[in-house]
């Protein structure tokens, strides 16, 4: 394999190396997600370069109009001027649970879906809450690989979490790991992504069985991460009331909170806002240790007036708006939000092969048996190279994404994110595959 010294680079290795040096991350390739950006943009700015940016996953496609015009029109309506409830406004809770009803086949009251600031928001306020429901229940529990920044907030808060890479447990055998964990009685919660997040493997009802089953068993949280609702566009889970739905353990548990994101599928990211739906039986269960501790009767209001009140007292007034027409729209079957998204599945297609072809291999590259889909998030390698290393290197070629260890995966590779690769710019990430390629292919 050749030295990096004796090649000449698309970008500017020098640059590369001091713009590292200014960042003071100690391993670039386990730099966090945010550290990337940071790093890719002032290489930008002083090469002129532009990089194929894999690393982050921002939408990279318009918001969604009806979302837009709902907002605007909230705005007019002068709902600025005025907090929102902190549990959420009636129409965006009426609305959320019949989205759920619809798309996902379940029934949830309203009062458990509660708007967050985002999922971020959502998930650390799950994490709270979960975490002081019972003393001795002091750690939470992630089948990964998944979204590292949840990591971090256990870390902020100061709690615990235990991890294992799902790749080799897929079907029967999920249940006989996860049942390691739970029979030591200190787990408090479960999450997932489903699509995941960056794998993107789809848990089936098989698996989400075994799971809501050892979640009755064990009477542990599950806190099922949407982020990229209905996007397996392995199958049209795009028309409201008609299956197949969008899977989840809700059908198989009532410990469960879902998260459900508008920043993929809406491409409404930048309003921050997200549900969290809390089950009927949950919302409303009463643990004497949490109430001990937050002074407040019942699961659902500890969320809603200790945790989210002291968070942020509520989320933006016109955003909530703002969602409950989006759902509106795709319950009331005017708004086709699969369809819109469907691109990344069609850019992940064209960019794996380009990958593929020159070297690469797909690290998460089955789903039981079956090729993984196409959509947000692919998984990279290069042989002879670990994780960190082969970031590292694709930084001097333009290219940027995460470390899968970042993921809580055990594999060597990389998450690829689809979204802010133009399509303009397929013929440069070929260019550079193949100079790569040549450069580093064992011979």
């Amino acid at each position: 394999m050749k030295q990096i010294s004796q090649i000449n680079t698309p970008i500017n290795r020098e640059i590369v190396e001091r713009k590292i040096e200014e960042l003071e991350v100690p391993e670039i390739g386990n730099a966090s997600i945010r550290e990337i950006v940071q790093l890719v943009s002032s290489i930008e700015a002083v090469t002129g370069d532009r990089y194929v940016r894999m690393e982050m996953g921002v939408p990279g496609l318009p918001a969604a109009k009806v979302g837009v015009d709902a907002e605007i029109e909230a705005l007019h309506n002068n709902v600025a001027a005025a907090y929102p409830r902190i549990d959420g406004i009636q129409p965006l809770k009426d609305e959320t649970s019949r989205f759920v009803k619809l798309f996902m086949n379940i029934d949830v009251k309203p009062e458990g879906c509660i708007p967050t600031v985002g999922s971020m928001e959502g998930s650390y306020a799950a994490f709270l809450v979960c975490g002081g429901c019972r003393k001795e229940r002091d750690t939470a529990l992630f089948i990964d690989p998944g979204f590292p920044v949840q990591k971090q907030q256990l870390l902020v808060m100061g709690q615990k979490y235990e991890t294992f890479d799902v790749f080799d447990y897929r079907g029967e055998k999920l249940r006989a790991k996860l049942d390691s964990y739970l029979s030591k009685g200190n787990i408090n919660c479960i999450i997932y992504s489903n699509p995941n997040n960056p794998s993107w493997i789809c848990f089936n009802d098989e698996e989400l069985k075994i799971i809501g089953d050892l979640a009755n068993q064990y009477d542990v949280v599950i806190i099922e991460d949407l982020a990229y609702f209905g996007m397996d566009f392995r199958q049209d889970l795009s028309q409201p009331g008609v299956p197949p739905y969008q899977a989840t353990v809700a059908r198989y548990t009532g410990n469960y909170i879902l998260m459900i994101s508008s920043s993929k599928v809406f491409s409404y990211a930048g309003q921050r806002i997200g549900m969290i739906v809390i089950s009927d039986a949950l919302y409303h269960r009463h643990f004497p240790y949490l109430e001990e501790r937050l002074k407040v009767h019942g699961f659902g209001n500890a969320i809603v007036h200790r945790v989210l009140y002291s968070l942020t007292s509520g989320t933006s007034h016109s955003s909530q708006y703002a969602l409950a027409a989006m759902f509106k729209a795709a319950c009331d079957g005017t708004f086709n939000f699969i369809e819109q998204v469907k691109e990344y599945g069609e850019k992940a297609k064209i960019m794996k092969k380009l990958f593929v072809d020159n070297g690469f291999i797909i690290v998460y590259d089955t789903d039981l048996g079956q090729p993984v889909g196409d959509g947000f998030y692919f998984t990279i390698a290069y042989p002879g190279m670990t994780g960190p290393e082969l970031l590292h290197k694709l930084l001097y070629y333009g290219i940027s994404a995460i470390s899968l260890g970042n993921t809580g995966s055990t594999k060597e590779g990389l998450r690829a994110c689809v979204s802010h690769v133009k399509r303009d710019q397929f013929g440069d990430l070929e260019t550079r595959l193949k100079q790569f390629n040549s450069d580093f292919a064992e011979i």
